[in-house]
Formats: C-alpha cells, structure tokens, sequence
C-alpha cells in the first residue's frame, strides 16, 4: 500500500514537469489586482499604473469637459442634424487624496481657478444671461473666490493661459451664488450642467460643497 502511494506521488511529480516543459515554462498572468506583477515568459510586466509614458507624463488631476445638453457627443451620434449645444466647460480634475478642502487645499477669501492646471473654459453656443448679465456666445475662462456661504464667481475673456493668471481689467462681470454645506463627499472637483426652469445650472461640487450657476436661455 505505501509502495503504490509512492508511485502515484512520483507519477503526479513527473506528469507536473513534464507539461511544463512542454509549455516552455510560460506562466500565466497574474489576474488583475493581485498584488504581484505579470509574470509571462518568467519575466515581470509592470501594471498599467508602474509604467512610463515616455510622451507625456499622465496628470494626476485629469482633464474633462461637461455639455449641455447632458451627454451631447452621444445624442449628435445618433442624430447628426443635432443642433450646437448651448455650454461646454472644460477643466482639469483635483482630487482631495486624504486632504480636507478647507484648508488643506482652498482657503477662504483667496482666489481659485475653478479646478487644476489650465484655467477652466467655458463655450458658449448661444447668447445667455447669468444673474441678469448678458453673456454673448464665444469663449471664457472662469475663476473663483470662495467664502464660507458664497462663491463669487468672474468670467474673463483672457484664453488659453495657465492657473491663476488672470487679468483682472478682462473680467467682464462676477456674481455670487450660494454654498451648501454637508452633502455626500466627492473625492474628484466636478463640473455638470443640470437642467432649470429657465436654462440650466453649472453645477460644481468638491468635498460635502455645491454651488450652483445658474444660466438662462430660456429667455421670451
């Protein structure tokens, strides 16, 4: 009984190295989100995540626009006599990465540039107001100061420039909207439009803040 245990521990051995060999010793991948790397051919692959770009370094606060109408790229696909959409922002992406916003990354009363790297843009399709100001179809950049209960909030004609370098004498007009506090926290700064009863609101949200900006083009 003990000799034929052994001989059936020996076969098992010998049929193992045998089909490695015949695979040439090729080890699968590691599945995804195991803690160690690829390993094919018996050579490592780093994740996607462990490799360098050698054309351009990835952002850690990527880049993302918002239209409205809501998923506008989509709705034109499948109509192409779609009409121009009526916004577009474009932004780049902060997260909190275990930081508070206030004031591990904004403060009060300082100014901001609405997101990260390049300043914010916004297009504008058609004329609209914001608060009773006319604002002309064309391109902008928008900035803020954030206060505790309101955020004042500039549209400057100044393009294609970087963080805060604004100038001032280019704003063309601030508002100021509301702040609430104490919503469900968001890791990433986030641009949407949201449809109202005269337009649509530019709804920004980062931590447990929102502000909305109100836009009416629903004009009679």
């Amino acid at each position: 009984m003990v000799v034929l245990k052994r001989v059936s521990l020996f076969f098992i051995i010998f049929l193992s190295v045998f089909f490695s060999a015949c695979n040439g010793g090729e080890k699968k991948p590691s599945p995804a989100g195991a803690d160690t790397p690829f390993v094919i051919n018996n050579k490592p692959v780093l994740p996607p995540s462990d490799r360098k770009n050698s054309y351009a370094d990835v952002d850690v606060s990527p880049m993302d626009m918002s239209y409205y109408p809501p998923n506008y790229p989509q709705l034109k696909m499948a109509n192409p006599g779609l009409a121009q959409p009526v916004l577009r922002v474009i932004y780049s992406r902060p997260h909190l990465q275990g930081r508070t916003l206030f004031h591990d990354i904004l403060k009060y009363d300082e100014p901001w540039r609405l997101g990260a790297n390049e300043a914010t843009e916004l297009q504008v399709y058609q004329n609209v107001t914001v608060e009773g100001n006319k604002l002309p179809k064309g391109r902008y950049t928008m900035h803020c100061i954030p206060h505790e209960n309101e955020w004042t909030i500039a549209f400057n004609t100044a393009l294609d420039i970087w963080g805060l370098k604004f100038d001032p004498s280019k704003d063309i007009f601030k508002v100021k909207v509301p702040v609430t506090h104490s919503n469900p926290s968001v890791e990433y700064f986030t641009m949407v439009f949201e449809k109202n009863e005269s337009g649509a609101n530019l709804l920004m949200a980062w931590g447990d803040v929102i502000v909305k900006l109100p836009f009416n083009f629903n004009q009679k």
